[in-house]
Order: C-alpha cells, then structure tokens, then sequence
C-alpha cells in the first residue's frame, strides 16, 4: 500500500482535500494508504517505510516561513535527498519530484540554486526513472494567505504561457502519467506540459 509522510497527524479526507467522508470510497486504494506523522529531523529513525517502488516528494517551504536560508534549505534540499536516498536503499526504482521552474544549481537566485542542486543531487543517485515537475507559480487551495502569490495568480492571464499558474492537480497528474509509463533515465516535466494535463 501507499505510504504518505506528514509532520502533523491528518486523517485521508483532510490529506486528500476531500470534504464528505462517504467519498473516500470513490478513490482508489483508499484503504491501503498508511499515513505516517514522521519527525523530519530523524528521517532515518523509519527506515521500513522507504520500502516503495516508487517515491513522489512535493516538500518544499518559502524562505520566509522557514525563517533562514539554513532552515529553508533543510526543508527543500536536505529532507527530498534523504528520503531519495533511503528509498533507493530500500530498492526504490521510480522517483516523482516536484521542483520548480528556473531550477538552475548555477543560478544566483537562492531558491532556484537550491532547487537545481537538489535535481543534480538526484539525477547522481540511480533511480531507474525519474520524473522531475518544474511548475511555475501553483493553483489549489493553501492552509495561509500569501498576498504577493495571490497578486501573482490574479494577473496569472498576463504572463507569458511558459510561466501561467498550473493547479497543483495538473502537476500530480503529470508526475503519476510519467511515472506509470516509466521510461528509463530523467524526463523533465515542464509548466507548459502540466498546464496541459487534465
């Protein structure tokens, strides 16, 4: 069955955005999910659930919730390496990732170095398949208000189409389409091709 890591204890409606209970039923494997409230500062300490075929990683932070670039660098570089790597040690084959566009490991902007350096990182494991996400700005329902994201997604329709909003759904079926067909080696899933997933 799946597993998903939290921080916090959540039950699957509120992990899967879903409101009526009755309509868990209609998603499948529902009842196979483990949800696993895990200290990410001891990622090591849960060594059997890394027992996967595949690991899809969404973590990530902003540099003001982290509240330093150490802490912001831990969330986006440090915990998505190590869950790599222990799930590659468990015989892990596929790996889902979601990074962000402009992820450059040369660029002089901290958040897409970190981003690029967690993909370069990556691609050195030897993961037989890698999928690796690069959204622009994403569309879904947040738990906090961010005002800058939320003037950017209003005035979305003006940006050039390679940079548009893609809703997080888009980019969670991306990563499952390119994990289920597999093909060996590292395929980048760009803004535009997510903005075409339904």
């Amino acid at each position: 069955g799946a597993r998903v890591l939290v921080r916090r204890e959540l039950a699957a409606p509120e992990l899967l955005g879903l409101l009526p209970t009755d309509a868990l039923d209609a998603v499948a494997g529902i009842r196979k999910l483990r949800i696993v409230e895990t200290r990410f500062d001891r990622l090591e300490a849960q060594a059997p659930v890394y027992a996967v075929d595949w690991v899809c990683c969404a973590l990530g932070t902003t540099l003001r919730k982290a509240g330093s670039r150490a802490a912001f660098r831990q969330v986006d570089f440090d915990h998505p390496l190590q869950i790599a790597q222990l799930a590659l040690a468990q015989g892990a084959q596929r790996l889902m990732l979601v990074s962000a566009k402009g992820a450059d490991a040369r660029s002089p902007v901290f958040y897409n170095r970190t981003k690029g350096e967690l993909e370069e990182a990556l691609r050195d494991l030897g993961f037989a398949h890698v999928s690796v996400a690069q959204p622009s700005l994403l569309k879904g329902p947040r738990a906090e208000f961010r005002l800058g994201e939320r003037l950017a997604l209003a005035l979305g329709g003006l940006f050039p189409s390679a940079w548009k909003p893609v809703h997080a759904d888009q980019v969670a079926a991306g990563l499952l389409a390119s994990g289920r067909e597999g093909l060996p080696g590292w395929h980048v899933l760009s803004n535009a091709a997510l903005r075409r997933m339904r």
